[in-house]
């Protein structure tokens, strides 16, 4: 390629940095809650925005707080939630009634907590569960005496933006 090429493909790349021609990537936001004994989360998420084959979208950004400690960042896909391994997480939601799937999400908080809501396909009558996971503290093996899994109630909904 010549000098000349590589040049115009530059000014270009850079007129569209600068003048806002160059496509941006997709994404699509939503507000997401949920509650049970003694626990309640909320916050927004991002996601891509074309779902799989089975409705689900992949979550890729999170914000919120979950009983008041601030949400620090959101556990990868296909890795589990310090805590609760071996159980990897999918992080995919989608719009139809059940909107987790049974590896739901994970995320960390501020106080250095985990907590991973997910739909339990297992139970007696299907529902969400939250696992939490507390920091171990020496002389633990992987669990904290504050380490649970609770029934919640879960929704989230598509951001509409104008």
């Amino acid at each position: 390629m010549t000098n000349l090429a590589l040049s115009a493909i530059a000014l270009v790349t850079i007129s569209g940095l600068v003048f806002g021609t160059m496509p941006a990537a997709s994404a699509l936001s939503w507000s997401w809650n949920y509650s049970g004994t003694s626990v309640a989360a909320n916050g927004t998420f991002k996601t891509n925005d074309t779902p799989n084959d089975l409705g689900f979208y992949l979550i890729t950004g999170i914000t919120g707080t979950r009983n008041g400690e601030i949400i620090t960042g959101l556990q990868p896909a296909g890795t589990p939630m310090p805590g609760n391994e071996p159980f990897d997480i999918d992080n995919l939601i989608s719009l139809n009634t059940q909107q987790l799937t049974g590896k739901g999400f994970a995320y960390s908080t501020s106080g250095g907590n985990y907590s991973s809501p997910f739909f339990a396909s297992f139970l007696p009558t299907p529902g969400y569960l939250e696992v939490f996971s507390a920091p171990t503290r020496p002389g633990f093996e992987k669990l904290g005496l504050e380490d649970n899994e609770l029934p919640i109630s879960f929704s989230a909904t598509q951001i509409t933006v104008p």
